[in-house]
């Protein structure tokens, strides 16, 4: 049973991955840059399916981080639609570590992303409507 230090994440678990070696520095803490990646991935599968096709992320607001994260954590990406306009849609995202060997689990950070949807030509096309 894992258990949340502050509160419960937002939105839908998206993407889990494992903290590896590679990915931090010799202090053994993982590269912000990393973590905003594959909060970037997240959001590509989660917009990518609400589109029903291409996206591309257009803008990050805002992104500052709470926690580190450290080698051999499980990296937990939940997203969640808060709002869709024409061509495009911003996602809540929240990064959440469950701690190596542990229950437990810690918000590292959390953003705004903006996705548009493209068409075959790498234009903006309108997302289409829910159903």
């Amino acid at each position: 049973m894992v258990h949340y230090a502050e509160g419960r994440p937002l939105g839908d678990l998206t993407l889990r991955t494992l903290a590896m070696p590679s990915d931090a520095n010799a202090a053994g803490d993982i590269f912000g840059g990393w973590v905003m990646a594959q909060m970037d991935l997240a959001c590509g599968i989660r917009a990518a399916e609400r589109a029903k096709g291409r996206v591309v992320t257009a803008a990050v607001k805002e992104m500052s981080f709470a926690k580190a994260m450290k080698i051999g954590d499980t990296l937990c990406i939940y997203t969640h639609v808060e709002r869709v306009g024409r061509t495009s849609m911003t996602l809540k995202v929240e990064a959440w570590a469950q701690r190596y060997l542990s229950d437990l689990m810690e918000k590292v950070t959390h953003a705004d992303f903006v996705m548009v949807a493209l068409d075959g030509e790498g234009k903006p096309k309108a997302v289409p409507a829910e159903g």
